[in-house]
C-alpha cells in the first residue's frame, strides 16, 4: 500500500497541475483557506455561488468555475444587489475559481485561490437563461473594431462606468482589471470619486468583461497578497504606455535559438499545502457546499430548495465535456 501511494504521488507530480486540479469536481472538505498567490496557489474549503440569484446568473456552467472563498461569494451577492440600485439589470457571472482552485486547463493564469471573479459587460437578460444559452451566449466587446484601443460609444454607457466604479468602491476589493481603452474612457469621463480610479487597472483583453480581485482575507497566513496599488488615479504615464507600440510589439525571432519545450506548472511548484488540498475528501454533494447568505447551505439558495436543482447543475458539469472552452481571455493584440 505504501508503494502504491508513493507511485500515485510520483505520477501526480509528473502531470501538469492544471490537469490535477481541473479534474476535481468538488472542493476539499476542509476549513476555508487560500494558499499561495492569485496566479500560483489553491484553496481549501471553497463554496459555490448558486447558479441563479435575484440579481445574477452564472454562465458557462459546464466549466465548473463558480467556486470561491466565502468572502468572494458574499461580495458578488452584495454587488448584484447594489448594481440594480444603479440601474444595471443584473450580473452575468463568469469564472471565479475551480472547486480547489489551482491552475486551469484554459483561460486564466490567475483565479487560483478563489479571490478573483469575472463579470460580463453584457447585462443580465430579463429571463432565466437555459443551460444551452449559458454556454452559447456570445460576449459583447466594448471596443470599436475599426479603431485602435477605442471604446465603442454605441455600446459603452454611463451605467457601465458606474458598474465598474461600484465594484472598485468596496474596501475588500484590491483591483478591478479592465481593457486599457476602458480605463482611458473612465479617466476622461468619470465625475465621481477619482481616488477609486487607482484601483481600476489596465490589462490585456478584458474588453468583454471586467475582473474583480479581493484582498487576502484576515487570518489567512498562507495567502500571498499582491503589491499595493500605486498612489493616484492611474491616469498617468503608466496608462499612456498601453497606447504605445511596446505592449503590442511582436517578439523578434531568433533564428539561432533552439526550440524550447513548454514547461507546465506541476504540483511541486505550488505551495506544499496544495498537495493536501488536492488529496482532501470531497463533500457528499454540491448542495452541501453552496453558499447561502453567510454559510454553505444544504440546498441552492435561489435555484430551488430540492435535490433536483443541484442534480441538474451537476449533470451539466459532468456531461458537457465536449463543449469548446469559450471564455473571455486576454487577446494578443487589440482590434486593428
Amino acid at each position: 500500500m505504501t508503494l502504491t501511494a508513493l507511485a500515485s504521488l510520483l505520477a501526480a507530480e509528473e502531470r501538469p497541475a492544471k490537469e490535477l486540479f481541473g479534474a476535481k469536481r468538488l472542493p476539499a472538505k476542509m476549513a476555508t483557506a487560500p494558499y499561495g498567490s492569485y496566479a500560483k496557489g489553491c484553496i481549501a474549503g471553497a463554496v459555490a455561488i448558486p447558479t441563479d440569484g435575484p440579481g445574477w446568473q452564472a454562465m458557462r456552467l459546464s466549466r465548473n468555475r463558480r467556486w470561491g472563498h466565502p468572502n468572494m461569494i458574499a461580495l458578488l451577492e452584495q454587488f448584484s444587489q447594489d448594481a440594480r440600485q444603479i440601474g444595471w439589470p443584473g450580473l452575468l457571472l463568469g469564472d471565479i475559481s475551480q472547486p480547489r482552485g489551482g491552475p486551469m486547463l484554459s483561460g486564466h493564469a490567475s483565479h487560483q485561490v478563489g479571490l478573483d471573479a469575472d463579470i460580463w459587460f453584457t447585462p443580465m437578460p430579463d429571463h432565466r437563461l437555459s443551460a444551452e444559452e449559458r454556454e452559447k451566449l456570445p460576449f459583447t466587446s466594448m471596443l470599436d473594431e475599426s479603431k485602435f484601443l477605442t471604446v465603442d460609444s454605441r455600446r459603452w454607457t454611463s451605467t457601465h462606468a458606474r458598474l465598474v466604479m461600484k465594484a472598485a468602491s468596496y474596501p475588500q476589493v484590491d483591483r478591478v482589471f479592465v481593457n486599457p481603452a476602458i480605463k482611458k474612457k473612465l479617466c476622461e469621463t468619470w465625475q465621481g470619486d477619482r481616488a477609486l480610479l487607482g484601483k481600476v487597472r489596465p490589462i490585456y483583453g478584458h474588453d468583454a468583461h471586467f475582473h474583480i480581485r479581493i484582498k487576502c482575507p484576515e487570518g489567512s497566513p498562507g495567502c500571498k497578497p499582491q503589491a499595493k496599488v500605486p498612489p493616484g488615479d492611474g491616469c498617468d504615464a503608466s496608462l499612456a504606455w498601453w497606447f504605445t507600440k511596446e505592449p503590442w510589439a511582436k517578439a523578434k525571432p531568433n533564428p539561432g535559438a533552439k526550440p524550447v519545450k513548454p514547461r507546465y506548472v506541476t504540483l511541486s511548484d505550488l505551495p506544499k499545502a496544495c498537495s493536501t488540498v488536492l488529496a482532501g475528501a470531497s463533500p457528499a454533494s454540491e448542495q452541501e457546499v453552496t453558499y447561502r447568505g453567510g454559510s454553505a447551505a444544504t440546498a441552492l439558495a435561489f435555484s430551488g430548495s430540492d435535490q433536483s436543482a443541484g442534480a441538474a447543475v451537476e449533470a451539466i458539469i459532468n456531461a458537457d465535456t465536449t463543449l469548446p472552452a469559450i471564455v473571455p481571455i486576454p487577446i494578443p493584440r487589440p482590434f486593428n
